[in-house]
Parts: C-alpha cells; structure tokens; sequence
C-alpha cells in the first residue's frame, strides 16, 4: 500500500486548483486584443465588450487614456526576441463602469495579480502537457506579488524587474499597475480623463512556461520608454 506524505497532498491539492482554475478560464494569445478584453472582463468583473487598440510603439500607449462610452482600452506588448513576454493593459475601473452602464455593470474590482494567477495556472496547465512534471512544479512555486497599486501614471511606467528571485531563492512574479477609482474622494479633483482607470503590467503564459524550463533567467527588466521591444523580429 503506498502513503502519500502531508507535503505531497498539499502539492497535490495545489495542482487540481491551478488546473481547476485554467480549465475555468483561458486566457487569449496575448498579441491579440482579445487578450486586454479579457484583462478587463477580469478585472472589472464585467461583460462589456469594449474597443481594444493595440499599439505597436510605447510612445502611443503612454500617452493614451481609456474611455468609458464607448469603451475604449488600449495594450501594448513587450517581446524578447518573437516571445511576447509581458502584455500592458489600460481598461476602465469597475466603479466607473457601473456609473455609467448601471450597477450590475460589473463586480468587484480585481488587482492585476489575478489576472498574473490566471496566467499561472494555465502556464502549470500547458506545461504539464507539454514537458516533465519538474517544470510545471517549478511553474506551480511561482510567488506571486500582490503589488500595490501606484495612483501616478509615472511610477506606473517606470522600471521594474517582471521577475525576480528571493534570498531563499525562490522566484517571484510581479505585476504592477496603476488604480485610480472613479469614487474616490482622494481624486475628484483630477482631470476625469484619468479617473476610473484600471493599468496592469502583465507576464504572459509563454514568458512563465521560459521561466519554468529555463529558456529565460529570473530578472527580467522591463521598460515602458521608447526602445522597448513592441514588435517582433521580422
């Protein structure tokens, strides 16, 4: 008769709820603009379909605001080589589409690492298919950071590292965004244009399945300045 120890029916369990939670929700290729639909179809916890621009230089992404009515979101991805590795997404508040579509509109607002959850568990998923189990399990030991979210479009665009390893050598995911709330009292007196938004800096499937299998080291920098990689090599 075999045992299973208590640290192999935790992973156990820690599997089923990732596989459980990719099966639940896929998320499109992430150079489409489907993808930033379903960023803020996630975030927002809405069905509102909504007019998805997708720049190919970050001059225009910076500068670009969404807009309520009609919906309007914009997204921007980043590439090593032909991998996209991270996808930036500008979509609505979930308070600022209920003010104006009406209150079941949408649900609670989500912070941008449930969508990076998401990515990982159909990063474990794809790679338990595709590879040995030792890659998914490192997929599977992915911490991922809640960032606090900035209120300043300017910290939000500033360098960071989209991964990272810890002192106990554990590799980390973050995600970073801006959240201006169109309810809160801390921001009513700016300019409308920027309340209501909802930013995400995301990690994608394939740059989580590199990471994984090696093909990519932690410390990935990421840059919202005008020589990021926004396309891919011809």
């Amino acid at each position: 008769m075999q045992y299973v120890t208590s640290l192999s029916a935790a992973a156990l369990i820690i599997a089923g709820a990732l596989s459980a939670q990719a099966a639940e929700r896929q998320l499109p290729d992430p150079t489409t603009p489907a993808y930033c639909q379903a960023v803020q179809e996630i975030m927002a916890n809405t069905r509102q379909q909504a007019d998805v621009t997708v720049f190919d230089n970050m001059d225009e992404y910076r500068a670009s605001k969404p807009e309520p009515d009609p919906l309007k979101i914009f997204q921007v991805v980043t590439y090593d080589d032909k991998r996209p590795v991270m996808v930036s997404c500008k979509v609505k508040a979930a308070d600022h589409l209920r003010a104006v579509y009406g209150d079941n509109a949408a649900g609670e607002q989500e912070i941008c690492a449930s969508v990076t959850r998401i990515t990982q568990a159909q990063a474990v998923h794809e790679l338990a298919q595709e590879y040995p189990e030792a890659a998914a399990q490192r997929a599977r030991d992915f911490i991922i950071d809640e960032n606090e979210p900035y209120l300043a479009g300017q910290s939000y665009l500033g360098e960071f590292e989209l991964s990272y390893t810890d002192a106990d050598g554990r590799v980390h995911i973050q995600s970073p965004g801006l959240q201006t709330d169109w309810d809160n009292w801390l921001i009513w007196l700016f300019p409308n244009r920027v309340r209501g938004q909802s930013y995400c800096h995301l990690a994608t499937v394939p740059y989580m399945k590199a990471l994984a299998t090696g093909a990519i080291e932690p410390g990935t920098v990421m840059i919202t300045t005008d020589d990021a990689r926004t396309t891919p090599p011809n």
